[in-house]
């Protein structure tokens, strides 16, 4: 485990952001403008429980990891969260205590497709929640808790039906962006609406921006649309 220098501060109660109520009807144009959106990937697994008893069982055999391992202040249903850092990627568990297991899993992982100063504002979220503990808005929680403690994030190559959900849910209190990654690693902002069938290409993303945080930090404007 290394030391990082992206350093996260525990977030204040959060604020509406002004900009995402300022336009009431953006979403409802965006979900026009991003139902070409690849929208495959299938994360239900029955399997999931199983993974989490073995990922608790090596956390706690484990004494490096587990004193690695930091509170966070978010309180939902009893749940516990405790969060790691490990090579500039952060780790979120959602604990049951009751049960003494893991029931949610959230790692930030960092973006080889980004230049090195993209690399300081984005992580891609992944998240997997057990069977019995989801719609309980575990995954909500944990991508606010990240958005306000100042930092952004981006969508991997592919989203779930219900990851997809989260984001446009989440649009309403930050901003959305559509971008693309160029051939030299940049982000680039698109103007909307993009292109009909433009989110079918790999390096099309969407992004949500952090509290505080600026898309100019690490986005330059497409010279054009699809090219």
């Amino acid at each position: 485990m290394t030391a990082s220098t992206f350093c996260l501060q525990l977030p204040g109660p959060a604020i509406p952001t002004t900009k995402a109520q300022s336009s009431p009807g953006l979403l409802g144009r965006w979900a026009l403008w991003l139902t070409e959106l690849r929208i495959d990937v299938d994360l239900s697994g029955r399997d999931i429980q199983r993974e989490f008893d073995a990922l608790y069982d090596r956390i706690r055999t484990n004494h490096r990891t587990r004193d690695a391992m930091r509170p966070l202040p978010l309180h939902l249903r009893g749940l516990v969260f405790r969060l790691r850092e490990a090579d500039g990627e952060y780790f979120v568990y959602a604990i049951d205590p009751l049960r003494n297991r893991i029931v949610a899993y959230t790692v930030f992982n960092r973006l080889v497709e980004v230049d090195r100063r993209t690399d300081r504002h984005l992580r891609a979220p992944h998240t997997k929640v057990a069977h019995g503990y989801r719609r309980m808005g575990i995954a909500t929680a944990i991508y606010r808790w990240w958005l306000d403690s100042g930092r952004c994030l981006m969508t991997g190559a592919r989203q779930s039906a219900g990851a997809h959900g989260l984001w446009m849910a989440l649009a309403r209190d930050y901003e959305l962006a559509a971008v693309r990654i160029d051939a030299n690693k940049r982000v680039q902002r698109l103007q909307l609406p993009p292109p009909p069938g433009f989110f079918d290409a790999l390096d099309t993303r969407l992004v949500l921006v952090g509290r505080d945080c600026r898309l100019a930090d690490f986005t330059q404007p497409a010279a054009c649309n699809g090219q």
